[in-house]
């Protein structure tokens, strides 16, 4: 099978249609808050855990070659380099 090429904002943009249209209302609890939702952008697949690393692999392990994006639970932004994260409002 021969893969499409996709730009990083194209996969993004999967990424977030995915998870407004149905995996945050599953993943966004308060329990979760921080952590990270990883999707595969092609089976609509994802996994949830502390840093995003695990759920990559296991992620992968299912579905080898996946285009994975990453969004930190209730955040507007993965990761700070020396800026501030800010809760998103539900």
């Amino acid at each position: 099978m021969q893969a499409i090429l996709l730009s990083r904002e194209e996969v993004a943009r999967r990424a977030k249609q995915l998870y407004e249209g149905g995996i945050r209302q599953k993943v966004e609890t308060e329990e979760n808050i921080g952590k990270m939702v990883v999707i595969d952008i092609e089976t609509g697949d994802y996994e949830v855990d502390k840093t995003g690393l695990q759920a990559s692999r296991n992620l992968s392990k299912k579905h080898p070659n996946a285009r994975l994006f990453g969004i930190r639970i209730g955040y507007n932004v993965a990761v700070s380099f020396g800026g501030v994260m800010e809760r998103v409002s539900k």
